[in-house]
């Protein structure tokens, strides 16, 4: 994506949040090109316990979701002493909110293990290691869509993966984005731009800049 003119802060953290599937990696390529940002992806390639999570939530949950929770402590340590400016593809705060507490309520992370995770991530976020973004874009759009995208992309292991998983994670996130308040959400529907349209990109800084410039929003729907 080409670069294009905005009035963004250039020490920024915009961070990517949203369900398996809906796009963010798509979009945190096209929106640190046309800001002229770092981007920051979630490490999957090389990552120990990914395929094994898949076969066998019980066994691996607590050692994939710890795996991610110190992946994502370094990238947070790097962004902030690199001075930011970056584009992040999702958010330490789903890790803790929605995956973890996912295997928990269903019985694959025990007490202890699950105490553990918490205890760990909430001494992370009190470093001063750890900023808290700008503006998270929350990336939905309805089940169905998500489905076929997941579908598309040929993971093996998430097409093997039962639809129930799929449909508890898409409702986890449309409650947990309900009550997150760490900083202000633009909200975005899959079904209503397109990452390779100047035009979609565009919109999307413009509200970025609304929400950065005027501190008393905390919530903007992009449509």
């Amino acid at each position: 994506m080409k670069r294009i003119q905005h009035n963004l802060n250039s020490q920024s953290l915009i961070t990517l949040a949203g369900t398996v599937g809906v796009g963010k990696s798509t979009l945190t390529n096209a929106l640190s090109g046309a800001l002229g940002f770092k981007p920051a992806f979630e490490k999957v390639d090389g990552n120990p316990y990914l395929e094994d999570y898949y076969d066998d939530f019980k066994k691996w949950s607590f050692h994939l979701q710890m795996y991610f929770l110190a992946e994502r402590f370094k990238q947070q340590k790097q962004m902030h002493e690199e001075g930011l400016g970056y584009v992040q593809d999702r958010s330490i705060y789903e890790d803790v909110g929605i995956f973890a507490k996912l295997q928990y309520d269903q019985g694959n992370m025990t007490n202890r293990d699950y105490d553990t995770y918490r205890s760990l991530f909430e001494a992370m976020v009190m470093s001063p290691y750890f900023p808290k973004p700008d503006v998270l874009i929350y990336i939905d759009g309805s089940f169905e869509s998500i489905i076929q995208r997941i579908q598309s992309r040929g993971r093996e292991m998430e097409i093997n993966t039962p639809d129930k998983f799929w449909s508890d994670l898409y409702f986890r996130y449309q409650e947990w984005i309900g009550t997150f308040q760490e900083c202000p959400i633009l909200h975005l529907d899959i079904d209503h731009y397109d990452c390779n349209d100047v035009d979609s990109i565009k919109e999307i800084v413009k509200s970025l800049e609304t929400l950065q410039r005027n501190k008393d929003l905390n919530y903007l729907k992009l449509t």
